[in-house]
């Protein structure tokens, strides 16, 4: 799979780009936040690349940024969402728009995104309001670079993580409390995360 492109565009357009690689040229398809991001013709660029195979072949969808590779892997994920549909959202709203309209269950941010209906919007929210928030906590941890965070800090985190997927303070509060005083030892973060879930859950 190619996850990465280095080369040359010898061709940029609105919809997609193509970059000679050693000789080779690869057609890319891109979203508009990406193409406002490209050099012009003959300058050097550096794609994040998802590979998609078909049966008729291979696509390539190229992104200026790894977090925008990441959220497009996610939507595809999302029954009823293709490559398309999801080159079509990333063209329509930032990251940062997307994942806040998720997180925080924006159903009318996202349907102002054109093509974007709102079965489709509750789905989105629906379906990956868990995985981004979880991603991010992974994410948040590999910075720290093995440091170990505050007990009170981290207990902050899970609350906040908590109170964006939509539970109330007190009620988030409480669970996490009760994981926090029943562990036997100091939990990471995914761990008290998934806990204090599966109390909220039962």
């Amino acid at each position: 799979m190619i996850a990465l492109i280095s080369g040359k565009i010898v061709y940029k357009g609105i919809s997609h780009v193509v970059v000679d690689a050693q000789g080779v040229g690869y057609r890319v398809y891109i979203p508009l936040s990406t193409f406002y991001e490209l050099p012009e013709t003959g300058n050097d660029i550096r794609l994040y690349v998802h590979t998609q195979v078909k049966q008729d072949g291979i696509n390539l969808f190229g992104f200026y940024t790894d977090r925008e590779r990441d959220i497009f892997e996610l939507m595809i994920t999302v029954s009823g969402i293709g490559p398309k549909m999801s080159i079509s959202i990333l063209s329509g709203i930032s990251v940062e728009e997307l994942l806040n309209a998720i997180l925080n269950g924006d159903v009318n941010k996202l349907i102002s995104v054109p093509g974007l209906g709102k079965k489709t919007a509750e789905r989105l929210i629906l379906e990956l309001k868990e995985k981004i928030l979880k991603k991010m906590i992974i994410e948040d941890a590999s910075e720290e670079k093995g440091q170990c965070k505050d007990k009170d800090v981290i207990r902050e985190d899970v609350l906040s993580a908590l109170v964006n997927l939509g539970y109330k303070n007190n009620i988030a509060q409480a669970a996490l409390d009760k994981v926090m005083s029943g562990a036997e030892k100091e939990l990471p973060m995914d761990q008290l995360l998934k806990k204090t879930l599966k109390i909220l859950w039962s």
